[in-house]
């Protein structure tokens, strides 16, 4: 299916500026209607600043607003709109059209998630996940005072895990890994990397607890060491080096 939209011409007479034509490639599939993946195609005009997202939303706006996306704070903080861009996992309101160096740019949804419509998926199974490894700090005081105290931590204490910290779970490192793709039960990157960022932090007492949750055979050993997971995040957490540091704590746990 494809469509030849008149956005571009439009555009070009209302923004004098527009410097680019490109041609979006949305892929379009509703698991209840659909047997394959059809791909819509639209011109569209951007300016250097122009992201994936502003383009998607352009066409949505004008020509189908049908389109499934899943969006939210535009700054790459939130992790809504993460998706296949051009073949790589990525946010689209953190890609800019110029840095694709293409003059098509082709968006589907991510691998490795059950879609719900078009560019949008469930993240039911990342959540589960995530919430698997207790991702809050554990702590082991009897003093009811002590739960609300700040907890004091050295510069050298809070480095040790603060680069994990950054994750928004925007789901990037779960499309990108292969293991996922083969292990349903898997873990899956985000939440081991968010294990480690807990098993560190000097002020949690719950290693022990989370370290026998990933010991398992869709755990952290599950993990082959592809690095893909890392080379896609957008926020530099690094999960391929936080598994490796929690497979660490592992060798030296009883």
């Amino acid at each position: 299916m494809a469509h030849v939209s008149d956005l571009a011409e439009e555009k070009t007479t209302s923004v004098l500026s527009s410097s680019k034509i490109v041609t979006l490639r949305i892929a379009r599939y509703n698991p209840n209607v659909d047997s394959t993946t059809k791909f819509a195609e639209y011109k569209v005009p951007v300016e250097k600043w122009t992201t994936v997202l502003d383009v998607i939303l352009d066409v949505k706006k004008h020509f189908d607003h049908s389109i499934a996306v899943r969006y939210s704070c535009r700054q790459a903080t939130c992790g809504s709109c993460g998706m296949i861009i051009n073949g790589r996992p990525r946010l689209a309101c953190f890609t800019k059209v110029s840095e694709l160096d293409s003059d098509v740019i082709t968006v589907q949804p991510m691998h490795n998630f059950p879609i719900i419509r078009d560019l949008a998926v469930k993240f039911e199974r990342l959540f589960e996940s995530h919430q698997k490894i207790k991702p809050y700090i554990i702590r082991e005081d009897t003093e009811p005072a002590l739960d609300t105290r700040d907890i004091l931590q050295t510069p050298e204490e809070l480095e040790e895990f603060i680069q994990f910290s950054n994750c928004i779970k925007c789901g990037l490192c779960n499309s990108a890994c292969p293991t996922m793709a083969t292990d349903s039960s898997f873990v899956g990157p985000q939440a081991l990397a968010q294990a480690y960022r807990y098993v560190a932090d000097s002020r949690d007492n719950g290693k022990n607890s989370r370290l026998k949750i990933i010991d398992d055979s869709h755990g952290i050993w599950r993990c082959h060491f592809a690095g893909s997971c890392s080379q896609v995040c957008p926020k530099g957490v690094d999960p391929a080096m936080g598994i490796q540091l929690l497979r660490g704590y592992m060798l030296g746990f009883s």
